[in-house]
């Protein structure tokens, strides 16, 4: 929590990173060889409402979009603890990713493995 008695919004932004990792890297996923190399190439966070300590654990709501050739987008919702779907979030964020080649030192494309598994993630 920060000075203001609510989470942080640095915090926010790591929160949000810890919530698409069982997405994006779950044992069996096709997805899983990216954490080799993801770059994150724009994220959106828009603060709509507090969220202090004691509204956790935070719900997290986790979808993805625009699922392209090379990179795809992840959106977040973050509401208080039992709160329901239909309760406006707290804290929307929209985080675009993009496959990288470390050793190219460039981005790459997907599989089509890859791309169909994100895109069964969207709404």
């Amino acid at each position: 929590m920060d000075v203001y008695q609510h989470i942080n919004n640095a915090r926010m932004v790591t929160l949000l990173e810890e919530a698409r990792i069982p997405l994006l890297f779950a044992p069996d996923a096709p997805t899983r060889d990216l954490l080799e190399g993801l770059l994150l190439a724009k994220l959106e966070v828009e603060y709509r409402g507090q969220l202090r300590h004691q509204d956790s654990p935070l719900q997290v709501t986790v979808w993805t979009s625009a699922v392209r050739a090379a990179d795809f987008v992840v959106h977040h919702e973050v509401r208080p603890a039992g709160a329901l779907l239909d309760t406006a979030p707290a804290v929307v964020a929209h985080v675009r990713l993009a496959a990288f080649d470390v050793a190219e030192q460039r981005v790459r494309r997907l599989s089509g493995e890859q791309r169909d598994y994100l895109k069964s993630f969207s709404r």
